[in-house]
């Protein structure tokens, strides 16, 4: 579905990741980590065809995404900016109706299935009470469910999602991410980017790390969710354990340990965690 070969991405002359190879299956769902500063937003908007890349190509579906044009794009691509702020006072159910422009007719409106599907995102994400409200007069949570809600509307086969949950309280996060399994199960395809591991570990399937302008690790959830593997690409002390209901991965974090698994706490077993190696 997604072929990236060759990559080059950045600012200007800043090139903030580097021969990148990356290959993205239909049904796929990916979580995108690593450090502060290593690309990961990047990488979604490159992917996206937001940011231009310097070198390579990036193909979705065959087409090279260079050439394709924002409608091309938005029919395919759902996406949730790190950062998406709507200063104007639009009732949060038109924002919503804003991920269905791409099915309009150039002098046509809104249809029932355009309400529709808008409406069933506005439920999904629980945010139907929110429908009537202006998205200015909502608590950032509450907006950055309404933005979700919006990419989820233009239903597309893709989902990019930079850091969409981290604004969201504890509940309203699950929410999401069992929506987005439930996306996920029904064939949607989801690159997830995270600073959440534990998070990752439990709904992702397969989880990719970006450090040092490259991918440094890609594989599935088992394999990459190892105590000196995460160690070393965090540069402190991460200890793997099995989460008492799911028997998924989870990282545990010793405080003061900094530097890394060489700090003086190393070897030493995590209380209440099995074996993660």
């Amino acid at each position: 579905m997604i072929e990236a070969a060759s990559l080059v991405c950045g600012y200007g002359r800043n090139d903030v990741l580097r021969d990148i190879h990356f290959r993205v299956r239909p049904g796929e769902f990916i979580g995108i980590l690593g450090p502060n500063g290593t690309g990961k937003s990047t990488f979604l908007l490159t992917l996206g065809g937001v940011l231009p890349y310097r070198q390579g190509s990036i193909r979705i579906s065959g087409e090279e995404i260079a050439g394709t044009s924002q409608g091309w794009r938005a029919k395919r691509i759902g996406s949730v900016q790190q950062r998406t702020e709507i200063s104007f006072p639009f009732k949060c159910l038109s924002v919503v109706l804003m991920g269905r422009y791409p099915y309009i007719s150039r002098w046509g409106g809104y249809s029932l299935s355009d309400r529709e599907a808008a409406l069933q995102a506005m439920e999904d994400t629980g945010t139907i009470h929110l429908a009537e409200r202006m998205i200015t007069e909502v608590s950032g949570g509450e907006a950055q469910r309404v933005i979700i809600a919006r990419a989820l509307a233009q239903q597309t086969d893709l989902l990019f999602l930079d850091e969409a949950t981290s604004s969201l309280d504890v509940s309203a996060k699950i929410r999401i991410f069992d929506l987005l399994r439930r996306k996920n199960g029904s064939g949607t395809t989801i690159l997830c980017a995270m600073h959440d591991l534990n998070l990752a570990a439990l709904y992702c399937r397969r989880l990719l790390f970006l450090k040092d302008r490259s991918i440094v690790l890609d594989g599935s959830t088992e394999e990459t969710f190892k105590d000196e593997t995460l160690s070393r690409i965090y540069e402190t002390d991460v200890r793997v354990c099995r989460h008492p209901v799911t028997n998924d991965p989870q990282a545990l974090f010793v405080p003061g340990a900094h530097h890394g698994p060489g700090s003086a706490y190393g070897g030493a077993a995590a209380s209440g965690c099995g074996p993660g190696r």
